[in-house]
């Protein structure tokens, strides 16, 4: 069975920084991008960073300069690296994985909290 599981989150003062992984167990066929979303109570899930099967990166306009996210294919994990964490971006983070022939494979999720 195909598992996603993110860790790394944690409660950090604002500027501080967190490094995310996710972990891929078994076998995802076809994967075209994976991606880190962020979800905060009573709101919708959101897009953070993708990168691509050629490492591609793109991300969210309030992210840009502050998160880094990359891959370590013989280690099948996947990182999101935040610098200058802000309280607005208090969320839980899912990694998210997104195959053409399965389609879209998500993590349980982890809490970052980021206070002021």
């Amino acid at each position: 069975q195909v598992q996603l599981v993110e860790s790394g989150g944690g409660l950090v003062q604002a500027g501080g920084s967190l490094r995310l992984s996710c972990v891929v167990s078994g076998s995802i066929f076809g994967i075209n991008v994976m991606g880190w979303y962020r979800q905060a109570p009573g709101k919708q899930r959101e897009w953070v960073a993708g990168i691509t099967s050629g490492d591609m990166t793109n991300y969210e306009d309030s992210v840009k300069g502050r998160f880094t996210i990359s891959r370590d294919n013989a280690k099948q994990t996947m990182y999101l690296q935040m610098n200058n964490l802000k309280p607005e971006d208090t969320a839980v983070y899912y990694c998210q994985a997104r195959s053409s022939w399965s389609g879209d494979f998500w993590g349980q999720g982890t809490q970052v909290t980021v206070s002021s």
